[in-house]
């Protein structure tokens, strides 16, 4: 059922012999455009101008992205260069999100090991492949997201989620949403609060129109009514994605989570992170430690090219917010659902993979 949903929605990207497709989500709701990338930079732009965005998928466009544009004919060592260039130049469009760094840093692991084997004739459909691996195994993840987290929604319930953590932000099916439509097609009865997600209204304009292709039934909320939904009894739990998560269990995400989970500890209602386990770095031992991507001021002073502020007024627009553990009930990934303690939990899901 959720494969067949899924093929409804048009996909984040797609990988072709000599480009990589990615779905411009700023056009969506209104219009779907695929920009056509052929080079590295075209990827890094598309990255940095959130063409595409979510944690996963950005992760997945650099793996893809670092194929484009290589030089085959290059000797070893320079095309080693290249690719150490173009690496740290994927890494480098956005700070928060783990998830870009660890697929680069999983492709240089390739790219270095054919090095030392003098770069033989196939090496680029053992690089490509090892794209694909990744795509698939974020699918995988993504799916057993949703079947773990199905169970968390009871009958008829009704979820809050912030931002966009569906199949626009992965390969498919989705982090934050996939327990939605699980447990939607088992025949829930289930109900979705969409946060709208200022500035740039991912909610809006990704997530209800995710969750009305799948046919779940979902409401549309500014931002600002959130505690006043949550005062009236209408939520059930909350669902949410992350872009990093710190060994102690703090989750970075899209701006304003930070919000909802303190209404959500107020009103004591379960608050929930979903992300695949690729979402968490380890190395980062507290929340205060990631690096919080700071945006143009236009995104907050204008929509759509219209000015929404006075000339020249000073903004602060950051991207993401840090949630701490202590607000989060749990933390769902494609090892399995964390309560309790989180960084032990975190700490558990990693050693068989150490």
């Amino acid at each position: 059922m959720m494969a067949n949903a899924e093929s409804m929605l048009p996909r984040s990207m797609m990988a072709e012999p000599d480009q990589l497709r990615i779905l411009d989500q700023r056009q969506l709701p209104s219009e779907t455009v695929y920009l056509s990338c052929r080079e590295t930079p075209d990827v890094i732009n598309a990255i940095k101008t959130l063409a595409v965005r979510g944690a996963p998928a950005i992760g997945l466009a650099a793996a893809y992205g670092l194929l484009l544009g290589r030089s085959e004919n290059l000797a070893a060592d320079a095309l080693l260069e290249e690719f150490e260039a173009a690496a740290s130049s994927l890494i480098a469009a956005r700070p928060t999100a783990v998830n870009l760094a660890w697929a680069v840093e999983a492709m240089m692991q390739v790219v270095r090991r054919l090095h030392r084997e003098g770069f033989p004739d196939d090496w680029p459909t053992r690089l490509r492949a090892e794209a694909d691996r990744l795509y698939q195994e974020d699918r995988s993840s993504c799916l057993e997201i949703g079947r773990l987290g199905a169970s968390l929604i009871p009958r008829g319930g009704r979820v809050l989620t912030h931002c966009n953590a569906g199949s626009l932000a992965v390969s498919e099916f989705g982090t934050a949403l996939a327990p939605i439509y699980v447990a939607h097609d088992a025949g829930n009865p289930l109900h979705v609060f969409v946060d709208e997600t200022r500035p740039l209204l991912q909610g809006a304009r990704l997530t209800a129109f995710e969750l009305m292709a799948h046919g779940v039934p979902c409401t549309l909320i500014t931002d600002n009514m959130a505690a006043h939904v949550m005062a009236s009894n209408r939520i059930d739990l909350v669902i949410v994605g992350a872009d990093r998560v710190a060994a102690n269990g703090d989750a970075a995400n899209k701006i304003g989570t930070l919000g909802v989970a303190v209404l959500a500890k107020h009103f004591h209602i379960p608050f929930y992170v979903a992300c695949p386990f690729s979402t968490v770095d380890l190395s980062t031992a507290r929340g205060e430690d990631i690096e919080i991507e700071e945006r143009h001021p236009n995104e907050v002073t204008s929509l759509y090219g219209t000015p929404t502020a006075p000339k020249n007024v000073q903004v602060f627009n950051p991207a993401f917010d840090v949630t701490p553990a202590s607000l989060i009930d749990g933390i769902i990934t494609e090892r399995g659902l964390i309560t309790g303690h989180l960084a032990e939990g975190l700490k558990r899901q990693a050693e068989p993979f150490a």
